[in-house]
Order: structure tokens, then C-alpha cells, then sequence
């Protein structure tokens, strides 16, 4: 009789230490993502079950983590100090569990991806249906933004970018083309109506079709030829945000508003269609393609784990 009680001692106080386990979890996503409803979108759970889960920590502990507006939330100094050493502990415990997952007949859980529109427009559509094929019970999250990101704060558990944007201490491998180049196009009755740029300084002269990056700071159009580097500011009648602007710019330069300068796959098939001509190609030059980055960590997520293996292998097969 006494044992049984001491059994159920026991599996109370698992309970409640699995319990206090996710309550640090939730603080963990709320203060990474710097709101509750963010942290809904990226955990999968309602904002409702994050606020409670808080108020159960916070009371547990006897002090206040966070500072809460009806707008925003910002971690208290106490909240601050739990999460610099909370997070490589629950990083640890995800870990461990996560071992269980290699003895899975296929590994299983989410992965979070984070990559700029021209990798999901250019880059993905080439490898996750195949992916998600050989993988079944793995989730891909994809978030598409064009801004820097910290992806274990955005929590996400790895991210796609170029070289000169890639996170610094971060394992990055190949993915996708190794050499891709910008174009630069416009439609023939445009060109027709106000000629043909012979160098990149004549565009100055022309209705550009620009993009701006989240940060706000355009986009410069840069070529090369013969070692020569030329870096145009031009100016035009339209400007789109990067990512989710591009198809307006691109319905623009076909409807000849002006010159568009986007990545030569991107614009691949109106320049095959004839919809859009090539403008400067001899000054089209070229650059490194993009890059898988993920955190250095001992043992990887099976999710991200099967997805790097699986990048690799399919970038060896291309490059054999």
C-alpha cells in the first residue's frame, strides 16, 4: 500500500515537473517571437494557452517576466535573465528528446524554415515536393521574408539566404544552383518607344521599376563586364517591396511601364515568351547561389536533420 502511494507521489511530481516544462517553453516562444500572437503563429498554439501558461510561471516563480501592453510585451530584467539561461538548457532537453526520434521508422515533427521570396519562388519548388514525398510525417513551416533574421529568435530551425547575408557562427551548406545571375529586361513596345540602353549609365535615362527592402534602402542594380563593376541608382514610376511586390513589378515591365532588373529565372519565362526582351546581357553577371544555414549544435532536430542530409545528397547527385 505504501509503495502504490509512493508511485503516485512520483507521478504527480512528474506530472507537475512535465507541466513546469512547458510553462518555460511558453515563456521561451513569447519571448523569442516578442508577442503572443507571434508566438502562436510559430508554436502552433492559441495566444490564450501562451497567457496562461505565463500566469502560471509567473506565479509559480513570485516574480513578473514580463511587461505586458495591450500592444506589445518586453521581458522584465528577471524575465531577461531567465531566458540567457533558459534557452541552451531547453535547447538540451530538445535534444535529448529528440533522440527518440532516430529510432522512428521515418523521422517525424516540424521543420521551420525561414528564406527570402526568390528561394521559395526559384529554389524550393525544386526540392520540397520530393522532400516531403521521401519524409511524410515531417511538417514544413516556411516563413517568407526578405529582412535579416535571427532564426532561432524567429523560431525557425534554419534559414536560406545568400552568402553576404548568412548569420555569422551558423553552418551553412549548398543549396540550389551554384551560379545564378540578374536580368535585365523590358517589353518591346517600351523599348521601342524610348530605344535601347547600349550601357548600364543609360538607364539613368529610363523608367526603372525598383525594389525596396524591408530595412527601407533600395536596391541597387549592379554589373559587371571585363573586371569592371558599374552600381546604377536609377529612378522610375514604381517601386515594390521585395518579395511580395515582384509579380506587380513584372506585370509592369510587360505592360511596358519600364525597365526591370529581377533574377534571370525569375524572369525566364517572359523572356522566352517574348513578353520581356533582354537588356545588357553582356553585363549580366553572376553570383553564388544560395545557402542552407542552421545553428552548429551537437544533435540536430531528426526534422532538420533529414532535411540537411537530404539537401546533400540531392547537391552531390547535381554536381556529378
Amino acid at each position: 500500500m505504501h509503495e502504490t502511494k509512493g508511485d503516485e507521489a512520483r507521478g504527480i511530481a512528474n506530472l507537475s515537473a512535465l507541466a513546469a516544462l512547458g510553462d518555460l517553453a511558453a515563456f521561451l516562444a513569447v519571448a523569442r517571437a516578442g508577442g503572443f500572437r507571434e508566438a502562436s503563429r510559430q508554436a502552433g498554439l492559441s495566444a490564450s494557452g501562451l497567457s496562461d501558461a505565463m500566469r502560471r510561471l509567473e506565479t509559480r516563480l513570485g516574480v513578473r517576466l514580463l511587461h505586458r501592453t495591450t500592444r506589445s510585451i518586453a521581458l522584465t530584467e528577471a524575465g531577461a535573465r531567465l531566458m540567457d539561461r533558459l534557452s541552451p538548457a531547453l535547447d538540451e532537453v530538445e535534444a535529448a528528446l529528440d533522440v527518440v526520434n532516430g529510432f522512428r521508422d521515418h523521422p517525424a515533427g516540424t521543420l521551420r524554415l525561414n528564406v527570402p521570396a526568390s528561394v521559395a519562388r526559384l529554389v524550393l519548388p525544386a526540392i520540397v515536393p520530393e522532400f516531403m514525398k521521401a519524409y511524410p510525417d515531417i511538417m514544413l513551416d516556411v516563413a517568407v521574408e526578405e529582412s535579416f533574421v535571427d532564426v532561432l529568435a524567429a523560431g525557425c530551425d534554419a534559414g536560406i539566404r545568400y552568402e553576404e547575408r548568412l548569420e555569422q557562427d551558423m553552418i551553412a551548406i549548398p543549396i540550389g544552383p551554384r551560379r545564378q545571375r540578374m536580368a535585365t529586361a523590358a517589353a518591346p513596345a517600351y523599348l521601342a518607344a524610348r530605344g535601347v540602353p547600349l550601357q548600364p549609365s543609360d538607364l539613368l535615362q529610363h523608367a526603372c521599376l525598383r525594389g525596396r527592402f524591408p530595412s527601407g534602402s533600395m536596391s541597387a542594380w549592379q554589373y559587371e563586364r571585363d573586371g569592371k563593376i558599374v552600381t546604377i541608382e536609377p529612378t522610375g514610376p514604381l517601386v515594390v517591396r521585395l518579395g511580395g511586390g515582384v509579380e506587380l513589378a513584372i506585370e509592369a515591365a510587360v505592360a511596358g511601364c519600364g525597365v526591370i532588373h529581377l533574377f534571370e529565372d525569375w524572369l525566364r519565362p517572359q523572356l522566352d515568351s517574348g513578353a520581356l526582351v533582354p537588356i545588357l546581357e553582356e553585363w549580366w553577371g553572376s553570383f553564388s547561389g544560395p545557402f542552407l544555414y542552421y545553428p552548429g549544435r551537437r544533435y540536430l532536430p531528426a526534422p532538420l536533420r533529414a532535411f540537411v542530409e537530404f539537401v546533400k545528397a540531392r547537391q552531390s547527385d547535381i554536381e556529378r
